[in-house]
């Protein structure tokens, strides 16, 4: 009887997103392949916490067989799970109290980015932007090579969810701030 393995696809729904990298592969200080990322952050009382550790479990015992509770245990202890306790990053806005989750992409895998609609969107439509909120497509998968043992996360896709406090730079100006201007106007108006 053959079994599946586990695929770690999540698909978390209305997270936060932080230090998005969607469109455009960087480097991190130009070190390293360039890539695609994002951060989630995920409220301590989210409904998919036991979800998200239940997953990083079974891709452990998919890769580790019987070693894997102990692995998974001291990864924990290490901080090298795909879920982390926001209050590591306490200086960054938005993490204290959560938990959040790193996500990267290749950069011959762009992440899908879409709005609400499921339309296309792009880095010209200002969303999604830090501080938004998003329904993120990740798969966590095991690693075990010459850099160690972890449990990391794939960004797969990023769907804009609802506006929020921008973090940081803030966000573009919206149309609707302006006045239109007709024609032979401007000389008169700081009269």
């Amino acid at each position: 009887m053959a079994t599946t393995q586990p695929t770690g696809r999540i698909l978390l729904k209305n997270v936060r997103l932080a230090f998005p990298n969607l469109f455009e592969p960087t480097t991190v200080a130009g070190e390293g392949k360039p890539r695609y990322s994002a951060t989630l952050l995920i409220p301590a009382d989210h409904p998919q916490i036991e979800e998200i550790k239940a997953a990083q479990l079974a891709i452990a015992t998919a890769k580790w067989a019987g070693k894997a509770a102990a692995i998974v245990k001291g990864l924990d202890k290490q901080d090298k799970l795909a879920l982390h306790d926001g209050d590591t990053k306490s200086k960054y806005d938005g993490f204290p109290g959560n938990f959040f989750i790193s996500a990267a992409a290749q950069e011959n895998a762009a992440p899908t980015v879409i709005d609400r609609d499921r339309s296309p969107l792009s880095a010209r439509s200002g969303r999604p932007y830090a501080g938004c909120f998003v329904n993120a497509s990740i798969e966590l998968w095991a690693q075990d090579n010459s850099y160690g043992q972890r449990v990391n996360a794939q960004l797969r896709g990023i769907q804009f969810y609802q506006d929020g406090d921008s973090f940081s730079a803030g966000r573009p100006a919206d149309a609707d701030e302006f006045e239109e201007v007709t024609e032979g106007a401007g000389a008169d108006d700081f009269a």
